[in-house]
């Protein structure tokens, strides 16, 4: 999705955790380092992935897998797979040294997802948040 993709994306908005707020959406889609995919099935989104480029001086840029959602009724048919490994060639194509994503302990299907996409576990990081 990229600019002027505002129709779709509300189209899919039952796959958001919440419906999409216009301004953060339109703000989302026109900047070039931000990446929505929307997987589809017989016409009907099905699911999305959603990445961030992070670029940091010294260390160059990559993919912040920021979401991942997959309708319930099209789960265990791929589309998670495939929506990631989907990010991963848009994050080579943006020159991105490599992609990487947070999972809670308790989400064993996520997990399974990003091993099926081809992730490796590195570590069981702790993460800190800040809510304004």
């Amino acid at each position: 999705m990229g600019p002027g993709d505002d129709e779709r994306v509300a189209e899919a908005a039952d796959l958001f955790d919440t419906a999409p707020l216009p301004d953060a959406l339109a703000r989302f889609l026109a900047d070039p380092t931000h990446h929505l995919l929307i997987a589809y099935s017989a016409g009907t989104p099905a699911g999305f992935v959603s990445g961030v480029e992070v670029t940091h001086p010294d260390k160059g840029t990559e993919m912040f897998l920021y979401e991942l959602a997959v309708d319930t009724a099209h789960r265990h048919h791929g589309i998670g797979t495939a929506l990631v490994r989907a990010l991963a060639d848009v994050a080579r194509e943006h020159r991105c040294y490599g992609m990487w994503v947070l999972v809670d302990d308790e989400n064993a299907a996520a997990a399974a997802t990003y091993r099926k996409a081809d992730g490796d576990v590195e570590n069981q990081p702790l993460m800190f948040s800040w809510r304004f």
